[in-house]
């Protein structure tokens, strides 16, 4: 496996090195629909780091608090061979998620409990999970800079905030890593000053549902029927009228990836590593063989004019609906 680094900067302790592609667990037990047991999400976690995945994902708020028991249960016996990275940011009541909560003192007992369910000392990459308009995010930089310094926490990260407390954020505590939604159909990080923002400041992006949450890989169609529990019942992006005007993109993209002997998924992950060298994709899955085939999309090199006719055809699709409904859109950028 390939690997980059994630920020290059950090209380002299240089950045944080991972394998290109991590991967993303949410969706072991949380958000979509997934069919597996316990045991299965732990051995198919395993079988990633068998692969040379090193970069695992997960948050408190999934599930809640059970993804991380999970990836706990999955990393602990090697504990050496991974990097963790878990989020906090959020307020529960009677086990389900209450509005955001980034107070010094809640940050601490979020980090105290992530510790506990991961069953390890340190956490690899602590991410504020979305920005807190209530809390100073100075206040947040230093309680993690102080919880770096306690030996609790090893890096910085932060979840789709604006460039400005971006900047903010760095001042107090450098930050390795941003972790925004970024891929084929979802490219506001090219346009908001968050990529030009991490260039600048010597940090890496770490780039949450790199596949358009499975509709790039042409696994979603008009007659796909999402579970009564999948989330993305709720995006905008998958109405049946949406799902059927963005399905040009995924034409595109199967075009593509006829002519290099690669799926669309591939592709769309390919063109994803190919935008900087610091840019760190986590797709997730529930299945051994789609982890294979995004892993096997680091050995795919688009060459610069593959990437201009990509580009240039992108440049006439329009994608329809907005990614997040409106509420869960205020909360980005801030």
């Amino acid at each position: 496996m390939k690997t980059r680094t994630l920020g290059q900067c950090g209380a002299g302790k240089g950045g944080l090195e991972v394998s290109a592609l991590g991967f993303g667990c949410m969706g072991l037990n949380h958000h979509y629909t997934s069919t597996l047991t316990r045991a299965e999400s732990v051995a198919l976690v395993r079988q990633a780091v068998e692969r040379g995945v090193t970069l695992f994902d997960t948050a408190e708020v999934y599930g809640p608090f059970t993804n991380e028991e999970i990836v706990g249960e999955a990393l602990r016996p090697i504990r050496d061979r991974v990097i963790i990275a878990t989020k906090f940011g959020y307020r529960f009541e009677d086990g389900k998620q209450a509005g955001l909560d980034s107070r010094p003192a809640h940050i601490r007992a979020a980090v105290e409990g992530s510790l506990k369910r991961l069953g390890i000392e340190t956490i690899d990459l602590l991410y504020q999970h979305r920005v807190d308009p209530q809390v100073p995010i100075e206040e947040v930089a230093g309680t993690v800079r102080d919880l770096i310094a306690e030996g609790k926490v090893r890096h910085f990260g932060l979840s789709e905030p604006g460039v400005q407390t971006v900047r903010r954020a760095h001042a107090v505590q450098p930050v390795t890593a941003l972790q925004n939604e970024y891929s084929l159909w979802t490219r506001d990080p090219e346009t908001n000053g968050i990529l030009d923002a991490c260039e600048e400041l010597g940090i890496g992006f770490v780039a949450f549902s790199p596949l358009g949450r499975g509709f790039l890989t042409g696994a979603i169609n008009t007659d796909t029927r999402l579970g009564e529990t999948d989330a993305r019942r709720n995006l905008p992006r998958f109405a049946p009228e949406a799902i059927a005007s963005n399905l040009a993109l995924v034409e595109l993209l199967k075009r593509i990836a006829a002519g290099k002997e690669a799926s669309a998924g591939q592709i769309a992950l390919a063109w994803l590593l190919s935008r900087r060298s610091w840019i760190v994709p986590i797709p997730g899955t529930t299945k051994l063989a789609r982890l294979e085939e995004n892993l096997a999309s680091t050995e795919i090199a688009l060459t610069a004019a593959e990437i201009a006719d990509i580009d240039a055809a992108l440049a006439t699709i329009p994608i329809a609906g907005a990614r997040y409904p409106e509420q869960q859109l205020a909360a980005v950028g801030r």
